[in-house]
């Protein structure tokens, strides 16, 4: 296994996390009993995974009660993150990322997790409904009574992010350490904004599903109905791309993965890994096999020519104002290509677009 910081906190997390939807039975999404949970997380904790990422709201507490019962043992070694937010009941108070519901929130998951504190405490989800200061000061307040030692965000746009740290900053309070978000092949919008932000303020992202709901694995095919068992049969799609590119993305994930002798779902995962900015890939399986073929993706590394072929088909283009901050800070100002030469030994991060022949374009 290999380690990297979380965010900019002083934490030491495995390069790929154990993700937990797939324990309990409430959400369609795998239903591990007890004893599957205990066998997947000591293959988990053998590999040298120290980072199990879990939420409330999976199987609606029932994830969080399996992993406390497996973690009894080795809780203090491991680093343990749960999230708040999402509805738990038809109390329409127990939802949102207010005081209330984070307060009664975090207690609800130290009880079914068994621990007396959270290493990282996420919130799950925007809330619109909610002051965004009321949020914050209510996990300052928790960081401040020691039931959690740091805090997340996860599924925010860059400038509510932004905002939030705004806020953190001036008021003084705890500041976000990680953003849990979606980056995959066929979803690489994390890249217009999030990506350069997190790095700006030194925020890890932890990526949530980077093979898109099992898509990248490989096992499902163009104009065939998914088979029996998988994920897309049993619950639909769990995240939204365009289907028919991710076809051909998987077609060159093939092929790359083939000069690799290894599958789709590793290839992928690797992928991910080697992107700028990120602290932890979240990983899981229905199958101890399936989950430790994801963990041998730190250990892959992908060609020049593998990650440029990956990185065409899934190119998902740069929309405007990216391209054009790109273009008059990097392409245009000679002062990058001076102060880091190494950026732009291969011609540079960024091409002068402007001015060149329309077929060229």
């Amino acid at each position: 296994m290999k380690y990297r910081k979380l965010g900019n906190s002083g934490l030491i997390v495995s390069e790929v996390a154990l993700g937990s939807m797939q324990f309990g039975r409430k959400m369609g999404m795998g239903g591990l009993d007890q004893k599957q949970t205990d066998s997947m997380v000591r293959c988990a904790l053998d590999s040298g995974i120290n980072f199990i990422d879990t939420a409330d709201v999976y199987s609606l507490g029932e994830s969080e009660t399996l992993l406390g019962n497996a973690l009894k043992a080795v809780r203090r070694e491991i680093v343990l993150a749960t999230k708040v937010r999402l509805p738990m009941s038809d109390n329409f108070n127990r939802s949102g990322a207010t005081r209330a519901n984070i307060m009664a929130g975090v207690d609800s998951s130290l009880r079914r997790l068994q621990t007396d504190y959270i290493d990282l405490y996420q919130i799950h989800g925007w809330d619109s409904n909610t002051p965004l200061e009321e949020t914050v000061r209510a996990l300052d307040d928790l960081v401040r009574q020691g039931k959690v030692r740091y805090i997340g965000l996860s599924n925010y746009y860059a400038w509510q992010a932004a905002t939030a740290l705004a806020i953190q900053e001036r008021q003084h309070l705890e500041k976000y350490v990680t953003a849990q978000m979606h980056y995959s092949l066929v979803n690489r919008g994390l890249e217009y904004e999030w990506l350069p932000f997190a790095e700006y303020y030194g925020i890890g992202i932890l990526v949530w599903s980077p093979l898109a709901g099992g898509f990248l694995a490989g096992k499902y095919r163009k104009g065939e109905a998914p088979s029996a068992g998988t994920r897309f049969a049993e619950a639909g799609p769990f995240v939204l791309f365009d289907r028919d590119r991710g076809f051909e993305i998987v077609e060159v994930l093939k092929k790359v993965a083939q000069r690799h002798g290894a599958g789709c779902a590793r290839t992928a995962v690797a992928w991910t890994l080697a992107r700028p900015g990120v602290s932890s890939v979240i990983i899981a399986g229905r199958t101890n096999e399936q989950l430790l073929d994801n963990i041998a993706a730190v250990d892959m590394d992908l060609s020049e020519q593998d990650v440029r072929e990956l990185d065409r088909v899934s190119d998902p283009g740069v929309p405007y104002p990216q391209w054009m901050v790109h273009q008059l800070d990097v392409a245009e100002d000679p002062r990058p290509k001076i102060l880091h030469p190494e950026k732009y030994a291969d011609g540079g991060p960024w091409a002068d677009l402007r001015g060149g022949s329309w077929e060229g374009r």
